[in-house]
């Protein structure tokens, strides 16, 4: 796998995509090689808990798109990086909001970083559930918090930035991406 992919999604109220946001990244160095950001006309316009997030800045204009187009314009991504692999953080929640990417093989970040046995970060006092995993405290904000030490770090919970920081909780784990199970 030369490259993989780390999708994030946001959704409307009625829990609908109404922005996605995806970095190809470089399996050997962990860096990003490409990005796509795609706000979902006409679903955005419900709007949602993060719908201040949505607008990045004028280089991102052109994000405004149909849910099609947007699905047709990351596969063509995909398909140029040679890319069959996604990752998220919960990925079984974002798989399931885009049925449209269920050919790829789906990777869950949330898998390796919510666990003691493949997080040597979480603290020996961390309340665990008997599976190793956290009991709370799970999620990208706390576990990027105690990855990078970054005690200010906030989730933006913009697509595009929210990829980008999912695959910096990759890289500071230190796990290859063949280290993460299949959903």
């Amino acid at each position: 796998m030369p490259t993989f992919a780390v999708i994030d999604t946001e959704t409307t109220w009625r829990d609908k995509v109404m922005s996605l946001g995806a970095v190809i990244a470089d399996s050997a160095t962990m860096q990003p090689v490409e990005t796509r950001y795609y706000i979902l006309d006409p679903e955005y316009r419900e709007g949602g808990m993060y719908s201040s997030s949505l607008v990045l800045e004028k280089a991102h204009e052109d994000a405004l798109t149909t849910r099609e187009d947007a699905i047709r314009d990351l596969t063509a991504c995909l398909a140029r990086q040679h890319t069959d692999t996604v990752f998220a953080y919960n990925a079984r929640f974002d798989r399931a909001h885009l049925p449209e990417l269920a050919p790829y093989l789906w990777k869950d970040i949330m898998a390796l970083a919510a666990y003691r046995p493949h997080n040597p970060r979480i603290p020996e006092t961390a309340p665990l559930c008997s599976t190793g995993r956290l009991k709370r405290g799970y999620g990208v904000e706390p576990i990027l918090r105690l990855l990078s030490g970054d005690t200010g770090y906030r989730e933006t919970h913009n697509a595009l930035f929210d990829a980008l920081d999912e695959l910096r909780i990759m890289a500071l784990l230190g796990h290859p991406p063949t280290a993460y199970k299949p959903l």
